[in-house]
């Protein structure tokens, strides 16, 4: 199946969350593209889409939001999964739910939704999402967990087994 994989990312560590998604999916058989969702102008070249976002302050980024709205009538044709990437804080729940997220996975009909836990780089981030996230205890580090999204990614592939394409559009 053709596949993309559309990760909005602010300072690269969601962006490598995807990359493993589309690797995984590309060693089961796929063909994958990955790009940045601001480049997506049209899915109705894919059988599935993998649609995700680093979160900020409980917020997928705009442009990640800005393509399932633009694309919303065609995502909902395809195979859809969601995820979302932020800081490991207390609780990790709430943080790690953006508030669209049930919203956007009923008007896509999207088969699944995942989070994972973020990395945060305090000289990566700008003065404004200092300030943020320094209520919320966040932990410096790496907390992702590379194998977790390989499994994830793994789950997408063997459901994609046994499913068919999306409807045929024509490409162009």
């Amino acid at each position: 199946m053709r596949i993309l994989v559309t990760v909005a990312s602010r300072h690269g560590a969601t962006q490598e969350i995807g990359s493993v998604i589309a690797g995984v999916l590309a060693e089961s058989g796929h063909e994958v593209d990955e790009l940045d969702p601001e480049h997506v102008t049209d899915v109705r070249g894919y059988d599935a889409v993998v649609l995700g976002s680093a979160v900020y302050t409980a917020h997928w980024l705009p442009r990640a939001r800005e393509l399932a709205e633009r694309c919303a009538d065609d995502l909902a044709e395809r195979h859809v999964w969601l995820l979302s990437s932020g800081l490991a804080t207390q609780p990790a729940a709430s943080a790690n739910s953006p508030h669209e997220v049930a919203a956007l996975r009923e008007r896509l009909g999207a088969r699944a939704h995942r989070s994972f836990a973020g990395r945060l780089v305090r000289s990566e981030l700008t003065f404004a999402e200092r300030a943020l996230i320094s209520g919320a205890r966040a932990r410096e580090g790496d907390h992702r967990d590379m194998e977790a999204v390989a499994g994830w990614a793994t789950e997408i592939a063997e459901t994609l087994a046994t499913l068919a394409p999306a409807p045929v559009h024509a490409h162009h």
